[in-house]
């Protein structure tokens, strides 16, 4: 049974209500989750409020300290961690291992939080007066999870949160836990008190839980749109500071000009890479021109069927199984669908098997060509491995398309051309950008995020947008007295 975390012990939940944990290669059920009553929620909250000042009190370089810690320790164990998320999410060992990558980056780059909560300092802005501003932690934050990064984007939150001087409770997605169990362990190893990380798992309950806990000042989410807009309603309204990272249709146009062969690797890597399971894969492709869309799908095809599926533990694997078998159901729906509707199915992957893993939930890559952007395979998030090739007529058209679709979350431009490239940057409407780069996750010293319904809430996740998250503004002015008598005054001070 895995357990909750609170004040740094493994807490088991009373509730009587558990789910189990699938290797989704086999099907089979390889560990069970117990979930959590709103109070055993509202006591890891409470075991973090009681955390906070002593947390909060400490100088920013001890908690420096223990973030690199944290940050070797991450180093040595990255492969059994990406071990345990393949084992749960499905995702080849490599791809877990970049997920363990671009997590820790987040760690290494709050390690530098002495100089990032440097505030300001103004002398003399009036008769022996000065002033000064200083970036002060909240409290306690909540962060909740999806499945398809279970060990990337909870480190996207609480190394910066904790960093910054509060304490956190994490929901991680109740898919694949294991991981965050045990990075949290090693976060305890490198010196964190108890208390200042806690996790606890559940499903609704435990989530309205902590958005109601008047003891939380801020949520991070991400996940769906749909409960990325739930969580920011009934978070916001009970005022908190939320940011909710929603989902995505990701688009990358090939202009006539691109150079083809590295427009198609970009395709197959950001279409099919984590059997498409990534809010940042691109899932449409937007040739301009007949002829460009000629070459990019006749060049695609061989590649598509060629995809090497199999479990995380083979080596050869590209592309491993989706995360359940009612996300298998929903995906071969959903390209159900682009067949009735009328795209050209030119790659089919709904009815693939590997031998020995019949009951895992594989599937194969799936292209489709002319799709139109009335069709649902084109307007909803798949979350799996189709790829829709949507032709346009024009760059101005490709543009158009993009900017008039609901998500906003990242989109990427394949072209030679220098002025085709600035003109796309400055005139689309989606918060990442990527140019011959199909999937502009940004580095962890600038700050990730989408427009749109792609995030709710006026801040991107880590970075420097997420040190702005978790730390509120104090400015104060300052006088000693010096002889100097002014007086009542009366009138506004300037």
């Amino acid at each position: 049974m895995i357990n909750n975390l609170i004040g740094g012990k493994l807490v088991a939940s009373t509730s009587g209500r558990s789910q189990p944990v699938y290797n989704p290669a086999t099907g089979e059920a390889i560990d069970e989750l117990g979930l959590s009553t709103a109070e055993e929620v509202n006591a890891a909250v409470a075991n973090a409020a009681e955390a906070f000042p002593a947390w909060s009190a400490l100088p920013p370089l001890k908690r420096a300290a223990v973030m690199f810690r944290f940050n070797e320790l991450l180093i040595k164990n990255a492969d059994a961690i990406a071990r345990e998320i393949s084992r749960e999410h499905g995702k080849t060992h490599d791809d877990a291992l970049g997920e363990v990558q671009r997590g820790r980056e987040v760690v290494e780059f709050v390690c530098g939080i002495p100089q990032l909560l440097k505030g300001e300092f103004s002398r003399n802005v009036g008769p022996q007066i000065d002033s000064w501003s200083d970036r002060q932690a909240l409290g306690v934050c909540v962060g909740i999870t999806p499945f398809n990064f279970p060990a990337m984007v909870p480190l996207w939150m609480y190394p910066v949160a904790i960093a910054c001087g509060n304490t956190f409770v994490l929901k991680p997605s109740e898919r694949d836990p294991s991981s965050v169990m045990m990075i949290a362990d090693l976060l305890h190893q490198a010196g964190l008190p108890e208390g200042v990380l806690n996790v606890v798992h559940g499903d609704k309950e435990a989530v309205d839980a902590l958005l109601d806990n008047p003891q939380v000042q801020a949520v991070s989410f991400v996940g769906s749109t749909p409960i990325a807009e739930y969580v920011y309603n009934r978070g916001t309204q009970a005022g908190k500071r939320v940011q909710a990272l929603g989902g995505a249709k990701n688009h990358m146009v090939v202009m006539p000009d691109a150079d083809m062969d590295q427009a198609v690797d970009a395709l197959m890597g950001a279409g099919f890479g984590s059997a498409g399971e990534r809010c940042m894969a691109i899932s449409v492709a937007v040739p301009v021109g007949e002829e460009t869309a000629g070459r990019l799908v006749e060049a695609l095809r061989p590649r598509v069927e060629a995809l090497r599926i199999g479990p995380s533990d083979d080596p050869d694997a590209e592309m491993g199984p989706v995360i359940t078998a009612d996300a298998k159901t929903r995906i071969t729906a959903l390209v159900d669908s682009g067949v009735e509707a009328g795209a050209d199915l030119v790659v089919d992957g709904r009815n693939i098997t590997l031998q020995g893993y019949e009951n895992g939930y594989f599937m194969g890559g799936t292209l489709f060509d002319k799709v139109t952007t009335d069709m649902r395979i084109y307007q909803e998030e798949i979350f799996g491995p189709v790829l829709a090739v949507v032709r346009a007529a024009n760059y101005d058209e490709a543009v158009n398309m993009i900017n008039d679709h609901e998500y906003g979350n990242g989109t990427a431009i394949f072209t030679r051309d220098g002025d085709t490239a600035r003109s796309f940057s400055n005139s689309i409407q989606v918060g990442m950008v990527g140019i011959n780069v199909p999937l502009p996750v940004p580095v962890a010293y600038h700050s990730f995020g989408g427009w749109k319904r792609s995030l709710f809430g006026d801040h991107s996740i880590y970075g420097p947008e997420g040190v702005h998250f978790y730390t509120r503004l104090k400015t104060i002015t300052s006088r000693w007295p010096t002889g100097i008598k002014q007086g009542a005054v009366f009138t506004f001070p300037t």
